[in-house]
């Protein structure tokens, strides 16, 4: 019998077997595929497109890179990053990875729609099919709190990195403004899955996912987590007073 049967992990305010928590994420995912840049859009008021713009700038890429974008299914860091190198004059090598197809199918057409070609590869983030050493940059946006092991993901995150690069994360996280925290809360709890069901026919799907932002590691916390991976020299920087927050670390 698999371990996976002695140990839980998170989905959402719910407790379950290990093994059965991807097969559960994926069906939110599909679910929502086709309406995910929406769903941010609910989730974040809009304002995802600037923590998003944010990320890329402290991210720098420079041409010539090799960037991977994880659980990036949807194209929109690995498009933004492409246009931030391409005002510099040149181009970087951009791998998708996505273990959900439906989104990865997404991403394809809308890249092809604007004329990009990136690597898209399905994979798990926790297994990275991909060899050590080899990427400038490694890049993961609301995609880290659905995973199974954080720890996991991390010490792929390293892994596949090359000395000296940079491994930048965005996501959701706790706000640290008084008074906004219940705001955020209400809307979050009462409004999202209203809006989830009047606009994509799925209200569960957005409990869970604000559900699974309350779960999530803390700023602080996370921080002490990418360390313990190997990464170094972490720093945090908050969005929207906390709404959502960047962890950035390089391999030294």
């Amino acid at each position: 019998m698999s371990n996976d049967s002695h140990h839980t992990a998170s989905f959402g305010f719910r407790d379950v077997p290990e093994g059965e928590k991807q097969g559960l994420v994926r069906g939110v995912f599909s679910s929502v595929a086709r309406n995910y840049d929406l769903m941010n859009d609910l989730m974040s008021t809009g304002i995802h497109r600037l923590w998003k713009d944010a990320m890329v700038e402290w991210l720098n890429p420079q041409a010539g890179w090799r960037v991977l974008d994880v659980a990036g299914g949807t194209g929109d860091i690995a498009l933004r990053i492409a246009k931030a190198c391409r005002k510099r004059g040149g181009e970087a090598a951009i791998t998708v990875c996505d273990i959900n197809p439906d989104m990865l199918g997404e991403g394809v057409k809308r890249a092809a729609s604007k004329n990009e070609h990136f690597a898209w590869v399905a994979g798990d983030a926790e297994a990275l099919p991909l060899p050590d050493n080899s990427f400038d940059a490694y890049t993961i946006a609301f995609g880290i709190r659905n995973v199974t092991h954080i720890d996991r993901v991390l010490t792929e995150a390293r892994r596949v990195l090359k000395p000296g690069g940079r491994f930048l994360c965005l996501e959701f996280s706790k706000v640290e403004v008084p008074g906004l925290d219940v705001l955020y809360d209400k809307f979050s709890f009462s409004v999202l899955p209203m809006l989830g069901e009047m606009v994509v026919g799925d209200g569960e799907a957005y409990r869970y996912l604000v559900e699974s932002i309350r779960r999530f590691p803390p700023q602080a916390e996370f921080a002490k987590l990418i360390e313990a991976a190997g990464l170094a020299q972490v720093k945090i920087r908050n969005l929207s007073g906390g709404i959502a927050a960047l962890h950035s670390a390089w391999k030294l």
